[in-house]
Order: structure tokens, then sequence, then C-alpha cells
């Protein structure tokens, strides 16, 4: 497991911190990416490479892609995770399912909808292309997009975000389709409520367990995917949600 090296996006803080240290943990090789710099620290202190960027930056992904071939001579997984879309719905402070909300949906912009589709799904697509050709030649690799319950059921709160995570669910599937004879996978995982935001007693009284997710449990649940124990998965979308979602 040592010699396995995963990339990392947004990986300064929150979801992203959560599993470079879950992977360093588990002995893979880490290049970890941020606006911040925060990455480039954290992968200091586990002994791996960080680059500072944004994955709204095509070059910047290039380069990211760059640093980790040049350095380690090959890509065993890659971690495509960012935070939401700008908010632009309308999100009341009791609940995420008021059901007074109102939205109006031809009040969002081009530019609303072009600044979701950039952050949510292209930034998934042009890693997809620098990475999956590799994967590919070695043998076999794997990718975890970190997403949202909002995959499947629509927010107000988020409404490009929600749509644009729909987008990312089915060129998941259609990646499966094309790369899943090659041994290189790719599932979402969809974060239902995770304790790295503030919550309401209402909005917890819509998960089952009670309680927010823990940033352990979702990091682990990605390293799952990305190991070799899951070699049977791909196309799939994940919910770590305590039960939240209630579609079957």
């Amino acid at each position: 497991m040592e010699n396995k090296v995963a990339v990392v996006t947004a990986a300064g803080q929150g979801i992203g911190k959560a599993c470079a240290l879950e992977l360093h943990a588990r002995g893979y090789n880490l290049v970890l990416f941020s606006r911040s710099g925060a990455a480039e620290a954290l992968a200091g202190e586990l002994g791996g490479i960080g680059l500072s960027g944004s994955v709204t930056e095509a070059e910047d992904l290039e380069k990211l892609f760059d640093l980790a071939v040049t350095t380690y001579g090959h890509v065993d997984c890659w971690i495509n995770n960012t935070g939401h879309a700008p908010n632009t719905g309308v999100f009341p402070r009791s609940s995420a399912y008021d059901p007074k909300l109102e939205l109006n949906l031809l009040s969002l912009t081009d530019g609303d909808w072009l600044t979701a589709m950039d952050m949510i799904f292209l930034n998934v697509v042009r890693a997809t292309r620098l990475i999956a050709p590799l994967m590919a030649e070695q043998g076999g690799g794997a990718i975890v997009n970190i997403t949202s319950f909002g995959q499947k059921e629509p927010s107000y709160g988020f409404p490009t975000g929600s749509c644009m995570r729909m987008a990312l669910a089915g060129y998941t599937k259609l990646f499966a389709d094309s790369f899943a004879g090659q041994n290189v996978r790719m599932n979402n995982v969809l974060p239902g409520f995770i304790e790295n935001f503030e919550y309401t007693d209402d909005m917890l009284s819509h998960v089952p367990i009670g309680r927010p997710g823990t940033l352990v449990e979702l990091a682990k649940t990605v390293a799952f995917l990305l190991s070799d124990d899951a070699g049977f998965i791909t196309g799939q979308s994940v919910l770590v949600d305590g039960g939240m979602n209630r579609g079957v």
C-alpha cells in the first residue's frame, strides 16, 4: 500500500483534509491541492507534496497532474473535492426543507449556472481527461468525486449546485461504461450533514441517526471506494447521510 499515490483536491481543510489524513494512515503517498496554501502545509506534515491553485483553472489542474507524475511516476487514486457553488437560492435558517421556501429559478443568471458548472462538473471532466488515460495505461486506478446529497434531492438552497451534481452523476455512469474494462473506476460520495458545518436541531431532525456524520466516517467511505476491496464497484453514487434520503 505504501507505493500507492493519491491526489486530493481542496485538501487544506474539512472533507479534503480528512481524506488526506485517512489515506496517509493507510500508507498512501499524497499529492495535495488547495487554493489557500493549506494543502501545501498539510502535505509537508504528512511527507507528501502540495500545490496551490484552483480546480476551476484548467492550467492549475494540469500543473497538479504533472507534479504528481513527475514526483511519483504514477497516480493510483484521485479525489475530486470542491465546496458548494455560491448560494443562489433562498436558504432558511430554520430548515433546509421549509415548505414555505420559494425560489424564482428564472432570476438565476447565466453566470450563476456557469459558475456552478465550472466548479462542480467541468473540474471533474478536466481532471478525468488528464488522469484516466494514465490510469488505463497503468492497468487500473480509482477516482472518487465528493459531491452532495443534493444530487439525489434538488435543494432550493443550492439550485445550481444540485443540477450540476446530477450532471456529474450521469457523467460518472458514462465514465464507468467507458473505462471499467480497463480497471479504472469512478464513484461519487454524497455527504449529508457532516460535522464541519453548523446545523439546527430542526435540520438534524430529518436525519434518522439523529446526528451529523463525522469527517472520519466520510473519509473512511472514500478510502474504501479507492481500495482494491471495492474493485467491483464503479459508476455508483454512495450516500453518506445517516438515512436522510428517502428515495428507493
